[in-house]
């Protein structure tokens, strides 16, 4: 009969340890579980710095898709007034053809009272007198003038109100692609933030803390670039005012302190006098700014309750009686361009090769603006990304 029991594994067991084939096999999960547990959680993640970095291009690209959404918005609202007109147009038009075409249909009934059809020698056999005939054939002339030009009043309405109609369709049209542009926009920017947030949202309190650490770490260094700014401009105007007063001396031709003084003051007062207007609005603009912070930015919002970067510098300015377009696209060409050194108070400062990014500078390396979604406005270090990634500085007035 056979054995139901079944055979062992050859070779020797020793202390109960088994062949040394299993035996390795064993050792080597052990030593792959003990290398599991000492290696950190994070080795399949991306690191912190990666993290940083894919958050601020997905929060760039955010801002970038928010002033393609303005662009759109408003070139979807221009579009809708347009197309507003044009069919308010088309019905005036028509009710003018409808008219026109109202009086050609009495002119036909009046020529068929009047026997317009009836020849001339019956029309005449019908005549009570030649003198009717006479009155009689006076009246249909005029009647034949009027209706000549009632038809051309009819055909020039009728073209007109086929042409308006045509552009009434071109223009629903082209509405209907701003209207998808601006869905594309707002789709994007919806999407870059999810994205952004739930990377954010992926961080270990630890993880938190750290980039927290690297993110005051960066603006310390923006602010200690700022300072250095500051300190090249105070430079700057220091021996701009040596300059004048040495130009206002030389001018006077006289080396005596009173005339030297009477004639450097009226410098002095000449040469702001100038710029005492614009330096009047650029003030306006930045106490309007100032009066802001604290507000969240909102992507697509102009106040004023919440705005975007463009959306606060626009009404900024528009607070000092200046109009600044609505996009950064457009605002980076409303003014004067002049380089970082040179920057004043009430300048726009871009930022980003796609000037997707904008802020009001105050001076001494600072400005105001709207940073991103989940921040609030406020004063921050033009520096704040990096020098290079200031695009250009634009005098708007």
């Amino acid at each position: 009969m056979a054995s139901h029991r079944k055979s062992r594994p050859t070779g020797p067991r020793v202390a109960g340890i088994r062949t040394p084939a299993l035996a390795t096999a064993a050792l080597t999960s052990v030593a792959l579980l003990s290398q599991t547990a000492n290696a950190t959680p994070s080795d399949d993640r991306p690191t912190l710095e990666e993290v940083e970095k894919k958050v601020d291009d997905l929060y760039r690209q955010a801002g970038s898709a928010t002033e393609k959404y303005n662009a759109a918005k408003e070139k979807t609202s221009k579009q809708r007034k347009k197309v507003d007109g044009l069919l308010d147009d088309v019905a005036q038009r028509t009710q003018k053809l409808n008219d026109a075409r109202e009086e050609l249909g009495s002119f036909a009934s009046a020529q068929y009272r009047t026997g317009a059809a009836v020849p001339e020698t019956a029309t005449l056999l019908l005549a009570d007198s030649p003198q009717d005939y006479f009155d009689q054939n006076q009246l249909m002339d005029r009647l034949t003038g009027r209706q000549k030009s009632a038809v051309d009043d009819y055909v020039t309405q009728q073209s007109e109100t086929m042409k308006k109609r045509r552009e009434a369709t071109e223009g629903l049209e082209t509405l209907t692609e701003s209207q998808n542009d601006l869905k594309t926009a707002k789709s994007t920017v919806q999407k870059k933030l999810a994205t952004a947030r739930e990377l954010l949202s992926e961080l270990t309190a630890e993880e938190k803390a750290r980039l927290a650490a690297i993110e005051k770490k960066k603006q310390e260094e923006a602010e200690r670039k700022a300072a250095e700014l500051a300190k090249q401009q105070a430079a700057q105007e220091e021996a701009e005012r040596k300059r004048r007063e040495e130009a206002a001396q030389q001018e006077s031709g006289s080396g005596s302190s009173g005339t030297s003084d009477g004639t450097g003051s009226s410098g002095s007062s000449g040469s702001s006098t100038p710029g005492a207007s614009t330096g009047t609005k650029a003030e306006k603009a930045i106490a309007f700014a100032r009066a802001q912070i604290g507000k969240p930015y909102v992507w697509g919002a102009t106040g004023p309750g919440s705005y975007d970067c463009s959306g606060l510098t626009q009404a900024a300015w528009k607070a000092a009686g200046v109009t600044l377009p609505r996009v950064t696209y457009d605002q980076v060409n409303a003014g004067t361009t002049v380089s970082v050194s040179q920057a004043q108070p009430g300048d726009l400062v871009f930022f980003y090769d796609d000037i997707s990014h904008v802020g009001l500078y105050i001076g001494d390396g600072m400005m105001i603006h709207a940073p991103k979604p989940g921040a609030y406005v406020r004063e921050e270090s033009i520096f704040y990304d990096g020098e290079s990634s200031i695009y250009s500085v634009v005098r708007p007035a």
